[in-house]
Parts: structure tokens; C-alpha cells; sequence
């Protein structure tokens, strides 16, 4: 961490090119008009404020900031994420084996009164703690090390948290949490000597039953979206629990917060009914789909599946769904010659179990993307390819 890009003259130049949103390209060749501060330093400053603007406002509007590599910027929550993490915890002491940039830490400090924050990067645990001292986030305490060995030392605290990162990957989109940095299976034992509760942050990748199998006593499981793109999954472990686990599909837009909940046991349970499609048609959020709710909803909202496998809900009363919403114009057969019919020249494309991919469809009937009607090429209940031609309500 290079003190010279604090000074003031320093601060300045950093402020002025992310405003203007520099090409960080160009300002590299022209170099560093400081003397101590080289140009990679610099434009890490400016690439980090311009990536802070919307992800960290309250980072991007404070001068003195100090901005780590992009990777670890990157992996860091956002203030959205990080906000709703801080909803979930509560108690005097929160133990952060894996702290990073800090963001979580941030807003954890807003609810608890000692945060310990570990960090194995000495250089990453020092700008953190920089950071934190601009934000007068005096309540968190920042060792270097270990996250699992800094613990082992501690007595026992309230919440442990924990954000593990992937060792490598080679297996792809698929991983396992034993593939993870700390190894947090493994280490369960040690993980529930010191505390009762435990939050664990991973990937959307991760498999959510496979995640179950690794781990003990989850209570819940948070599947978390963004603006309909799911962005993390929340696990929550506490000591001893029996009861049956609780997923809840959150989706965050404009700050307004959207939760649909349901229990693992019931939805294995849940038999939905079929429909050929009827006057509306809905699709889940991403933050449902990815948590598999894929029956729970047909009884929570009076719907019937389209397939088996289709995931799209159908019903002839219009309801506030957790998804989007549309009334059906028509229903065709998946025929080429109907298609050219048609003579959709600009359509917004979905496919729900379907064999051919959207841009497939696109390039072989012509249609642009965009305009008021929606397609959805899909499967119904009798196993027939089907298209049905929708507005969205």
C-alpha cells in the first residue's frame, strides 16, 4: 500500500479522471505526474472509484479511499448484498474468517458491537483497516493471518462469518465446498466450538443440495437477486437445529425487497398439476428458479405448470406473482411455416424446455430482438413444442 496516493494533490487527480471516466489505456502511456506513485498504482486508484460509483457509493463519494486489485474488488459484496447480510445478524461479536475489501464488515459493525476481521493478504488486511479508519468504522478490529487459526484462539463469539473462495477452476461451473478456501466442512467442528451460529456467503454456481450434504444443522438458505440476477446464496448453520430447512428466493429492485419462502421438505413432497396454457402465463424470478421452488409456488399462488420440466405457470386469474407476468394472444405449434406466417419481425424471445437455443431461433425466422410481444418457445403437458405469443402485464 503506497501512503503517497492519500496526499491531497494525489486524492485530487484520482477524483478529477474517474469523474471524467479516463481511458485508462491512454493515461497509462502518458505515465505518472508523481514522482513516488507509479502508473499502475494511479490507475488501479481511478479503475477502482469508477467501478465503486454504483456497486459502493458510500466508498466512491469519500476521499482517502484506498482501492485494492480489481479481482479483489470484483468478489467484494455490494452495499445492496452487504445491507442484507447486516438484516440477518445480531449479538455483541462477529468473527469474519475470510474479511477482504471489508464491505460486509462495514455493515456488520451497524448492528454488531465487535467485529474481528482476518484477513490472510497482510497488504489487503492494511487496506481495509485504512479504510475502515476514513469511515470511522471503529469497532472492527483487522488481524493478519489465518482466519481458522486467529479463531481457534478466540473465545466463543456470537456469529462466525465466512466468504470462501475457490482454490481453482478446473471442474468449471460446478465446485463443491470442500473445493473452497477455508476448507469449511472440514472444519465444522471448530466452527461450532466457538459459536452457534454461522453465515456462510458463496457463488450462485454452487449447488444448493450438494451444499446441503456438506454442511450440518442449516436453518435457512438465502437465495439472493439482484435486479433479477441472482448474485449469492446465504447459508445460515445453527448448532444443534432439527428443524427442516427454509429456503427463501429474495429478489432486490429500486431497493424494495421481494421474498418468497418455502421448506425444502415440502416442496420433495409437492405434486403439481399440468395445464395446457390458460388466459396468463408466469415465469419465476431468477432468485426462485435457482432455488428450486419449482412446486411450492403451484400451491402458494393456484397456479398449474406447463410441463414437468418447463417451469412456466399458467392460470385464467391474474395475480401479484414474484416473476413476470403476461396474458396470452395466442398459442401456435412449433412449425416452420406457421412461423413464416406470423411474420414476427421483432419479438422478445424466451425458450423453457426447448431444444433450440434463442439465438438459433433468432438467426434461422429473422426476428430482432425487442418490441411489446413476448415468445415463448417451450414444451406443454402432451410433450408438444409450442410457442405462445404474449404481452406482458
Amino acid at each position: 500500500m503506497n501512503t503517497d496516493i492519500l496526499h491531497t494533490k494525489v486524492q485530487e487527480y484520482i477524483f478529477k479522471k474517474s469523474d471524467d471516466n479516463v481511458d485508462l489505456a491512454k493515461l497509462i502511456l502518458a505515465g505518472s505526474p508523481f514522482q513516488h506513485i507509479n502508473i499502475q498504482e494511479l490507475a488501479q486508484q481511478i479503475n477502482g472509484r469508477i467501478k465503486a460509483k454504483n456497486k459502493l457509493p458510500l466508498w466512491h463519494q469519500t476521499k482517502g479511499i484506498y482501492y485494492p486489485p480489481t479481482l479483489n474488488l470484483e468478489q467484494t459484496s455490494s452495499v445492496t448484498t452487504a445491507l442484507y447480510k447486516s438484516d440477518l445478524i445480531s449479538g455483541d461479536t462477529l468473527v469474519d474468517l475470510t474479511g477482504g475489501f471489508g464491505i460486509d464488515d462495514y455493515y456488520f459493525s451497524k448492528k454488531i458491537k465487535r467485529i474481528i476481521h482476518c484477513e490472510l493478504n497482510a497488504e489487503l488486511s492494511e487496506i481495509a483497516s485504512h479504510n475502515f479508519r476514513i469511515l470511522d468504522a471503529n469497532t472492527i478490529e483487522t488481524h493478519i493471518g489465518d482466519g481458522l487459526n486467529i479463531l481457534d484462539n478466540l473465545d466463543t463469539v456470537d456469529w462466525i462469518y465466512i466468504d470462501p473462495s475457490r482454490r481453482h477452476d478446473s471442474k468449471g461451473k460446478v465446485f463443491f465446498l470442500e473445493d473452497c478456501l477455508p476448507d469449511v466442512p472440514k472444519n465444522l467442528d471448530l466452527l461450532f466450538s466457538k459459536s452457534k451460529h454461522i453465515l456462510i456467503k458463496t457463488s450462485p454456481l454452487l449447488d444448493i443440495h450438494s451444499g446441503l450434504k456438506s454442511l450440518q444443522f442449516v436453518k435457512e438458505i438465502h437465495v439472493v437477486a439482484v435486479n433479477n440476477e441472482v448474485k449469492e446464496l446465504l447459508w445460515i448453520l445453527e448448532k444443534d437445529i432439527q428443524n427442516d430447512t427454509i429456503i427463501k428466493a429474495v429478489n432486490i429492485v429500486k431497493d424494495k425487497t421481494k421474498a418468497f419462502s418455502f421448506l425444502l421438505k415440502e416442496e420433495k413432497n409437492i405434486l403439481s398439476e399440468l395445464s395446457l396454457p390458460k388466459k396468463y402465463i408466469y415465469e419465476p424470478n431468477a432468485a426462485i428458479l435457482k432455488a428450486g421452488a419449482f412446486h411450492s409456488i403451484t400451491n402458494a399462488f393456484r397456479l398449474e405448470k406447463l410441463h414437468q420440466h418447463s417451469h412456466l405457470y399458467t392460470a385464467d386469474h391474474k395475480i401479484e406473482f414474484p416473476g413476470r407476468s403476461f396474458e396470452v394472444i395466442s398459442v401456435l405449434p412449433y412449425q416452420k411455416q406457421i412461423l413464416k406466417r406470423e411474420k414476427f419481425v421483432k419479438a422478445n424471445i424466451t425458450t423453457r424446455n426447448f431444444p433450440i437455443a434463442v439465438s438459433e431461433i433468432r438467426k434461422k425466422f429473422k426476428i430482432k430482438d425487442g418490441g411489446d410481444i413476448y415468445l415463448f418457445f417451450t414444451t406443454n403437458c402432451n410433450d408438444e413444442k409450442t410457442i405462445l405469443v404474449c404481452k406482458k402485464v
